[in-house]
């Protein structure tokens, strides 16, 4: 096996990269761009992309249109960064929930010529690092000269084009008992994917039968709700019912997927939470961050499952896109099991909104 890293290797280094606040240097189709996370965005760092060249600012065709900017690109808006913009104007355009600390004036000047392909992978790698989907780029500059001098971390987009956007496998790392109050036949399996994102739990409980539907539910993180008893989601509730009815049949699987917030980390989840505080819904809160409705990607579970032996599943959830997503990844869903509880004066809003606008059936 080499010594150098493989592409997943190096994506994981890169999104490690854009959370410290170090710039990396993407290249592709004959083009070269130093990039720099907006979030993480220091004055230092600013001042050397300038003395490379004119930065842009790279942001999501949701984000913007709360900044009133032309998304020429379809999804992506390429902003120029005018001339006397500091660190704090690029923070105020990336993070909505400055916005009303930081009012924004207009308009902004947006690019139109030219391609969005590096721009847009910038984006996605700031998602996946679990930042806001923002960022700093300067092209034209000469990619590997660059990333040598200052021991840069510099991937090449075509060479790794398979890796960018790829389902990565997940492998068992260990299990062990685990006795619980709704049963004492636990057992907690650690799941690890290979490109260096987060663990995934499956709690087994009992002996489920591989032949037969097992009774499952797909639960995001929830570190409000769960831990906390936050009464804004009814996460916390659905988790201890959904236990509680794999206890009482005596066998099943819960899966605690890590996809906080939706699947954008929990700082970006408090931010959403800060914009609601403001009078937007939950839908609303995420396009002003940046995102779409629902960033999870329920396949993960339909992996697990499989590769703990089941392929058939009594899935307990409320929302039809996750039916849709096992069922996709080629697990069947024999029946969806509703878990209707967790109802409260302060998240009336919230499940109204998850029903009206994410088909959660509710």
């Amino acid at each position: 096996m080499p010594l150098s890293p493989n592409w997943p290797e190096i994506i994981a280094r890169i999104r490690l990269d854009l959370r410290l606040g170090v710039p990396v240097v993407l290249t592709g189709h004959g083009v070269s761009a130093v990039v720099l996370a907006a979030e993480t965005a220091a004055p230092d760092r600013l001042a050397a992309l300038r003395d490379l060249g004119a930065p842009v600012l790279a942001v999501t065709a949701r984000r913007a249109e709360t900044l009133r900017a032309r998304a020429y690109d379809g999804d992506v808006a390429r902003i120029a960064v005018p001339d006397g913009a500091d660190h704090g104007w690029v923070h105020a355009m990336a993070d909505p929930s400055l916005d009303l600390m930081a009012p924004l004036k207009g308009p902004h000047r947006t690019l139109r010529d030219g391609s969005a392909g590096l721009h847009r992978i910038a984006i996605t790698l700031c998602k996946q690092a679990l930042l806001l989907p923002a960022a700093l780029l300067v092209d034209g500059v000469d990619g590997a000269e660059l990333a040598a001098r200052n021991g840069l971390t510099l991937l090449d987009t075509e060479a790794a084009s398979n890796s960018l956007g790829a389902e990565f496998a997940l492998h068992e790392v260990t299990a062990a008992r685990l006795p619980l109050s709704v049963s004492e036949a636990g057992k907690l399996h650690i799941f690890r994917p290979d490109d260096g994102s987060e663990e995934h739990y499956a709690v087994e409980i009992g002996h489920p039968d591989r032949s037969q539907p097992v009774l499952a539910r797909l639960h995001s993180a929830c570190f409000t709700g769960d831990l906390l008893g936050s009464l804004k989601c009814d996460c916390g509730p659905q988790l201890r019912a959904a236990m509680a009815q794999i206890g009482k049949e005596g066998h099943g699987v819960l899966l605690y997927l890590s996809q906080e917030g939706r699947g954008i980390g929990l700082a970006n989840k408090m931010r959403a939470y800060s914009l609601q505080d403001q009078g937007f819904d939950t839908v609303e809160a995420n396009h002003r961050l940046g995102f779409e409705d629902d960033e999870r990607d329920f396949r993960l579970g339909a992996r697990i499952l499989t590769a703990m032996g089941f392929n058939k599943v009594r899935l307990m959830t409320n929302n039809p896109r996750k039916v849709q997503m096992m069922d996709g990844a080629g697990l069947n869903v024999t029946e969806r099991v509703p878990l209707l509880v967790g109802r409260n004066p302060h998240n009336t809003g919230y499940l109204d909104t998850k029903a009206e606008k994410s088909g959660h059936l509710l």
